[in-house]
């Protein structure tokens, strides 16, 4: 059974989606550019056999705040926010694409909240040539003025990114989509380099690797966390 709940954080508030045992270990997960947590029914459950599962509306998606002022790093800050609220203090972290930037943000930043990691079609952020979005069609659902702030840091990345990967901590898996995939994989690859022990898998589907095929996606992620045994205490919420 998945519940749909809410979070107040002072300055926003998330929505999220959670499922799994109340005294299993905790999962986040964090969707991509204009999806929310519903991008994550069809693996969700499966995850949830074993663990607590939260997966977020990241701000300005969803049923989150559209709060005026959006940027990877505010991310980055409400996932943490929402961890404390929820007394989550070690978690393991899913981040697809955008999410998987928001994810390793956090390992770099807080690398003792993130036991293991699962970077899906994420890759090192190097500056490319802008180009402005074209936007979809009728009311999308999630706030367009964040996209777009958010692609130009996408164009424009922050160099202290890169640079902060060799202080995560959590055992990593990075999992590519292949050829088929807009991603540059070399770019994909060099994220598993560049963080200490971290491996790579490639699920030759394209970008969207959970969604494309989730059965071979859950068993690679399974297959991970249960081969990284972490000896954190139960959470309790």
């Amino acid at each position: 059974m998945t519940d749909h709940r809410s979070v107040d954080l002072g300055e926003t508030r998330l929505a999220y989606r959670v499922s799994g045992p109340p005294d299993a270990p905790p999962l986040v997960l964090l969707h991509a550019l204009g999806e929310s947590a519903a991008d994550w029914d069809a693996v969700a459950p499966v995850l949830a056999q074993s663990l607590r599962v939260y997966a977020l509306d990241l701000r300005g998606h969803g049923r989150s705040a559209w709060p005026k002022d959006c940027s990877l790093e505010l991310m980055r800050a409400d996932v943490l926010a929402f961890m404390d609220e929820l007394g989550l203090g070690r978690v393991d972290l899913i981040g697809h694409s955008m999410g998987g930037i928001v994810a390793y943000l956090l390992a770099s930043a807080q690398p003792r909240r993130v036991a293991r990691l699962v970077l899906e079609e994420a890759a090192v952020l190097r500056p490319r040539r802008p180009a402005t979005p074209a936007r979809p069609d009728g009311e999308p659902a999630f706030d367009w003025e964040m996209a777009l702030a958010i692609r130009k840091q996408i164009d424009d990345p922050d160099p202290a990114w890169s640079e902060g990967l060799d202080r995560i901590t959590a055992a990593t898996l990075v999992v590519a989509g292949g050829a088929q995939s807009h991603v540059p994989q070399e770019d994909v690859a060099e994220l598993a380099r560049r963080i200490p022990g971290g491996r790579m898998v490639t699920l030759p589907v394209g970008h969207l690797v959970h969604a494309a095929e989730p059965t071979l996606f859950t068993a690679a992620v399974a297959a991970f966390l249960e081969s990284e045994p972490d000896a954190r205490p139960a959470p309790q919420c």
